[in-house]
This record gives C-alpha cells, sequence and structure tokens, in this order.
C-alpha cells in the first residue's frame, strides 16, 4: 500500500479528547485536542461526564484536525477509534444518551443497571457510544469490557449465551452492543457524523480496546523484556500477559488491543494519579500561570526548575497521592508529611512525582514477583513523560533504564497501529508497531539514588497507611 495514506488515531480520556493524522510510519501529520468539561460530582460517590461532552468534544477536534490536514480527506483510509474503559454509558433506542456519561470514577458502576433510566434501550461502553454515534452501529470492541456491564467471558471474548445469566445484571442480551475484535471494522462514517465531525465520510472506524490497552499497543508492549507505566488520570502499570489469570493476588488480566491476548495489569494503580498534579497546579493560583506565560514556559515546566535542585527524597517530604479512596476504603485521604523548614514549592512538586513513581514500584515489584519475571526495561507514557525530572526519577526508583517514545500519546498510535492492521496496511500487529513505534530517549539510573529510595520504600512507604489510616478513620467520620 502506498505510504501516503494516512490513519486516524482517537484518543479519549477523562479530561481531554485527543485525535491526530498519523502517516504509516507512525508519523504524526497533525493533531486537535479539546479539554474536556469537569466531571459532575456533587458527592463522593458520583462522577459524571456533563452533557454530551464526549461527542461534543469529538465533534470540535475532528473539525480541528481536518482544518488543520493539507492532504486529501480519500488518503485517510481509516480510523481507530479508543476511549475510556470502565465507564458505563445509558443509550436510547436511536443511539443517543439516555443518561450522562457515567465516568469511571463513579461508585454507581460496581452496580448493576438500576432500572429507572427512561428511554433506556442500551447499556455500552465509551467506544460503543461513539461507535453508534460516529457509524449508525451498534457494535462495540470486545476489548472494552471490564467492569459490571454483562456476563461477558473474558476467556472467550464473548456474551453468555445463557440468558438466565443476565437476570442479575437487570438487563437483556438485547440492552447490549454486539461485539467485535481489535482491529475489525465497526462500520463506515455516516453522512451526518461526517457533517459533524469533519471525518471523511465513508472512511471505516476500526475496532481499538479500552484506552490502558491501546496505549500498551502504542507503546510497544508485545513481549517480556518491556513493562510500561501509562501517566494518565489513571495511572497504571502492565507487562505483556501470557494467558487469562483471574487467580493473582498482585496483577488481573486486562483485554489486549491484540485479540485473544491479555496485558497484566498491576492491582494498585492510582486513581486520580495525573490528576494530582493538575490539582497542584491549581493551588499555586492565576499568577503562577501567569509568570509561566510570561517566560514561556508551561506551569509544568516552571515546576520543574524548582523542584531540579531538591535531591532525591526531598528532604524527607512524603506525599501519599491517594486522592482518590478505594470503595472498600472510603476513609483512605491525601497526605503530604514531614515538613519542615527547608521544604519549598519545588519540594512538595518533586514529592509528588516520588510518591506516584514509589507506589507504582511497589505496585509492580509485588507483580513481578508472582509473575516469576522482571522486564528490563520501563517504557513512560503519556503527558507526564515529557518532563525529563519526573523520566529521571522513575529510572532512579525502578533501577532501570526509562524510555520514552516519539509519541507520548501512546493511547492515539496505538489505534492508529489498530486501524492500520484492520484496513490491511500491515499484515499483523507486531509488523505494524515495527514500522509505528519508536524510541527516542532513554534515562539510565542514578544507583545513589536508586538505594536511597529502596531505603524510603522499605522503612516509610510501604507502611505508612498503617499508622495514617486510624486518624484518616477519624477525619472520615467527622468529615467524610
Amino acid at each position: 500500500m502506498d505510504t501516503m495514506k494516512y490513519v486516524i488515531g482517537l484518543d479519549g480520556g477523562t479530561q481531554s479528547t485527543k485525535v491526530a493524522i498519523y502517516d504509516l510510519q507512525g508519523r504524526v501529520i497533525c493533531e486537535e485536542k479539546a479539554s474536556l468539561s469537569p466531571l459532575y460530582s456533587p458527592d463522593a460517590d458520583t462522577a459524571e461526564h456533563p452533557g454530551d461532552d464526549l461527542w461534543d468534544s469529538l465533534k470540535a477536534t475532528g473539525k480541528g484536525l481536518m482544518a488543520k490536514f493539507q492532504g486529501d480527506p480519500n488518503d485517510i483510509i481509516a480510523i481507530g477509534l479508543g476511549s475510556i474503559r470502565c465507564c458505563r454509558t445509558y443509550l436510547k433506542k436511536d443511539g443517543t444518551l439516555a443518561y450522562p456519561v457515567i465516568n469511571w470514577m463513579d461508585k454507581r458502576l460496581a452496580k448493576p443497571y438500576p432500572g429507572n433510566i427512561p428511554e433506556f434501550q442500551y447499556l455500552s461502553t465509551t467506544t460503543g457510544y461513539l461507535t453508534a454515534r460516529l457509524t449508525g452501529n451498534f457494535v462495540d470492541t470486545a476489548a472494552n469490557y471490564e467492569g459490571v456491564y454483562g456476563p461477558f467471558s473474558k476467556e472467550e471474548w464473548k456474551w453468555s449465551d445463557n440468558p438466565e445469566d443476565y437476570k442479575p445484571y437487570n438487563i437483556t442480551r438485547e440492552n447490549l452492543f454486539d461485539l467485535v475484535m481489535p482491529g475489525e471494522q465497526l462500520g463506515t462514517v455516516t453522512h451526518e457524523a461526517a457533517l459533524a465531525t469533519g471525518f471523511p465520510e465513508g472512511c471505516p472506524v476500526i475496532a481499538t480496546a479500552n484506552d490502558k490497552a491501546a496505549e500498551g499497543l502504542g507503546a510497544g508492549i508485545i513481549d517480556d523484556s518491556t513493562c510500561l507505566i501509562s501517566l494518565g488520570t489513571y495511572i497504571g502499570g502492565m507487562v505483556n500477559g501470557h494467558e487469562f489469570n483471574d487467580s493473582a493476588t498482585h496483577y488481573w488480566s486486562n483485554l489486549s488491543a491484540i485479540p485473544h491476548r491479555y496485558l497484566y495489569e498491576g492491582m494498585k494503580g492510582i486513581r486520580r494519579g495525573m490528576w494530582s498534579v493538575s490539582w497542584f497546579k491549581e493551588v499555586m493560583g492565576p499568577p503562577w500561570a501567569e509568570k509561566a506565560k510570561a517566560e514561556g514556559l508551561s506551569v509544568e515546566q516552571l515546576l520543574e526548575r524548582e523542584a531540579l535542585p531538591v535531591p532525591a527524597g526531598s528532604d524527607g517530604l512524603i506525599t501519599v497521592p491517594e486522592f482518590l479512596s478505594p470503595n472498600d476504603m472510603p476513609y483512605r485521604k491525601a497526605m503530604m508529611i514531614g515538613f519542615d523548614g527547608r521544604h519549598k514549592r519545588g519540594h512538595m512538586y518533586r514529592s509528588i512525582l516520588e510518591s506516584i513513581a514509589m507506589t507504582m514500584h511497589i505496585s509492580m515489584t509485588n507483580m513481578f514477583e508472582e509473575m516469576g519475571y522482571r522486564p528490563q526495561r520501563l517504557i513512560v507514557s503519556g503527558g507526564g513523560s515529557k518532563s525529563d525530572l519526573f523520566m529521571q526519577i522513575f529510572a532512579d526508583v525502578f533501577g532501570m533504564d526509562s524510555v520514552r517514545n516519539e509519541i507520548t500519546d501512546a493511547a492515539g498510535i496505538g489505534a492508529a497501529v489498530c486501524a492500520a492492521v484492520g484496513v490491511g496496511a500491515y499484515p499483523d500487529y507486531e509488523t505494524a508497531v515495527a514500522n509505528m513505534v519508536r524510541i527516542q530517549d532513554s534515562f539510565k539510573p542514578n544507583l545513589e539514588n536508586t538505594a536511597l529510595y529502596q531505603k524510603v520504600e522499605d522503612t516509610v512507604y510501604r507502611n505508612i497507611k498503617d499508622y495514617s489510616d486510624p486518624v484518616n478513620k477519624k477525619i472520615y467520620s467527622l468529615f467524610g
């Protein structure tokens, strides 16, 4: 196939929608991004996307993307559709929303359909909803079904054939979309969707997977040599999985973006992970943002500059990034402890970054020990990987090379890889990854820092919640 063909990768996240056009060598031709509205969270149990935010942002980013594209739209051969996992959509008969999209942070997701939503016809994921809007078809990728939807088999990647299995979910099979494998066609862009998004009418829309699995593919995680830290609103760590395993203690089997394969993902990810960085930016307030703008820097770059002189360990300032408590431990709170006169803004920022790296190191070390093998290289993806300081902290904490790819939006390029394979531009995923995913640079660990972080983990960090939980329980009893 001629190399002057292009694919679109769609990466829908919790805080933004990103779309990009790639050539078949994985180079970004143009891209567009739109922030989503803040989640509607009137209480600790609720997290909804207001209005029709996911579709509205896709319309805006699609039109913005196509306005930037200087090539022939007819040369765009496929769209890889990816979006947030573990969310729930309740849809009307025509595929539009019957209720706002329920985000993965919403505690209602642990429960089945409540049975009281007017005009409810379908229960689906975010990828299913966007597929319906783009193609008019009620189909979805099988690789985005993690959570309480219906009786889905992760071994067989299919719905149950037994009608009785649907009763605990308060739905029937007719309330669920048909499923296809990653890399298969979901449909084509309708005339109405083309007018709304700017995407070429008739362009094939290709199934990907849940956003973390698409990210794993886009980062190049296709063998045992490499593990991945995904820096998103949810921060997860994953490695290539050999088979489905539902009995592991420290990891679970996530469906891969490659059909009938798996990614092993650590049980202890960080909910509201990079959200903690966003929170700290907001705490700094408008004057800090104005200062960054005046110097031609992002707020993160300005904070990184202040954090660079701070030594490893942040002079004893310890952060626990528990900004969203687990459902079974609602009393847990984020903490920053150990303040003294040495500590400034740079210490606080570095401590947040270190807390993320140490939390993930503990989680993944437990996973490696249970799996029986340890990858030799760490790939870090997501916007946070643009920070040299953060990359070095990961290298030091893990004691292994920390790698950054040319494209840090791994979910987007992962969606593009699925699209390319789906229309036959490449014969298989391995070939597509080899041609479309490339390393940019690598950070080697400072072994003195590695030894220090290990001491902090062993003496403080692994056990800190044993001491803080009793206090936080008392706080929770007073303030929730």
